[in-house]
């Protein structure tokens, strides 16, 4: 059984679930189980799902195209001071001297 949170709408732990939502029966807010989910999924992760931070140094697992570009970023490049972007599936980072945007499932943290 799937354990019931707090109700995010007033912090109450007297929740339960209804067979389709939970409910709070202090401020009779209702919601479903997906937000909750969704925030979990917002973390970024490398490709070993190691969870992955600012300025942390990573290695690309794959020989990548650049688009727009004639480069192609070659396996084992270390990447140095990654950013987060807004998107958890990508980091902002500098190699050569471009700013390129890599996904995080062609990384290793490392």
């Amino acid at each position: 059984m799937a354990e019931v949170s707090a109700c995010p709408q007033c912090g109450m732990e007297n929740t339960y679930f209804d067979g389709t939502v939970y409910v709070c029966p202090d401020c009779s807010y209702e919601w479903t189980g997906e937000g909750m989910e969704a925030e979990a999924d917002s973390v970024p992760k490398d490709s070993n799902g190691t969870e992955l931070f600012d300025g942390d140094a990573v290695t690309v697992i794959k020989d990548l195209k650049v688009k727009g570009l004639s480069m192609v970023i070659k396996r084992g490049t270390k990447v140095k001071s990654i950013k987060l972007t807004d998107n958890p599936e990508e980091v902002d980072c500098r190699i050569d001297g471009s700013g390129i945007v890599l996904k995080t499932c062609f990384l290793k943290k490392g």
